[in-house]
């Protein structure tokens, strides 16, 4: 049996690659028909994404104990998975103030792959390793395989390397049958059905995928401290937007005025959690530094030890 024809037979059993009867007629469709018909198609992705929360609390515990160890979290993919993994990735630092290493994206192909298509990347089980290693990739760090159909090459080489280094495993697919969910500590898996467009996964799987990613780093940084209530306390203010997101967040936490939310963050040098607290205990810059530190950065728990 040549290779083309195991692909062929291969792509049969992934239910994302099926035809979906609701789309059969969508190239006679009116523009407003072809919409609604995928705006009700994405409204099958977030039940769909509900039915896998047990196995992304137990990918966000686990990000959770290896952040706590000094690990990182890596995803890693190809094509449109590569890309909301990077994304994901690189929005943590403005959002929560963390390094630019502590969440990675990684994507077959490297950088050149976010923007252009890189043939036969994704079908290199070597590549990932290389990738890893040029990260210095660790049994400290978590690694999370995403890809769609759960059978991308490189994806695969990626999880098996990990495992041979002890390090903690997930993946993210949308096929029950996914080769990656047995090599994977754990295995997140979204049955969104076929898309409007066969075989076009950047829709419903794409989406799905992007909740997920959402979810793990957004419940990941809320265990480490990283927000006070539902505010991002955390937030790097690196630009104009995010200067001005900041003092709003000091506002809202303490309810103060904008000027002394202003001079509360200049005392702090621009840490929204530090302007918080010493508004909220009405103390000093050093004082409140103190009890972070002491409380691991957790402002709620600060707030209950005051000086």
């Amino acid at each position: 049996m040549n290779n083309t024809h195991k692909m062929l037979q291969e792509l049969t059993r992934i239910p994302s690659e099926g035809r979906n009867p609701a789309s059969e007629n969508i190239d006679i469709m009116t523009t407003a028909e072809v919409l609604n018909l995928i705006n009700a198609q994405d409204n099958l992705v977030a039940s769909a994404v509900k039915q896998a929360i047990p196995q992304i609390t137990k990918a966000v515990d686990a990000a959770v104990i290896c952040f706590n160890k000094g690990g990182r979290l890596i995803y890693i993919g190809a094509g449109t998975s590569g890309r909301l993994g990077v994304l994901d990735a690189v929005e943590c630092r403005p959002t929560f103030s963390v390094s630019d290493n502590m969440v990675i994206g990684l994507i077959a192909g490297g950088e050149s792959a976010l923007i252009h298509a890189v043939e036969g990347a994704e079908d290199d089980l070597l590549a990932a390793q290389k990738d890893l290693n040029d990260i210095g990739f660790n049994s400290k760090d978590m690694l999370i395989g995403v890809a769609a159909s759960g059978r991308t090459p490189y994806v695969i080489g990626a999880l098996n390397y990990a495992n041979t280094i002890k390090a903690k495993t997930a993946c993210i697919v949308c096929n029950p049958e996914a080769p990656l969910i047995p090599i994977s500590s754990i295995g997140i898996c979204t049955s969104v059905g076929p898309e409007v467009l066969t075989g076009s996964t950047r829709m419903k799987s794409g989406t799905a995928q992007k909740l997920i990613l959402n979810m793990i780093s957004t419940a990941s940084m809320i265990k480490l401290g990283k927000t006070y209530k539902n505010l991002m306390v955390d937030v790097n203010a690196s630009n104009a937007k995010l200067v001005a997101r900041a003092i709003r967040i000091v506002m809202q936490a303490t309810e103060c005025s904008e000027q002394e939310a202003i001079k509360a963050l200049s005392d702090a040098k621009n840490n929204a959690k530090l302007a918080i607290l010493k508004l909220l205990l009405n103390s000093d810059v050093t004082t409140c530094e103190t009890l972070l530190s002491n409380n691991q950065g957790f402002l709620r728990k600060a707030l209950h030890q005051e000086p």
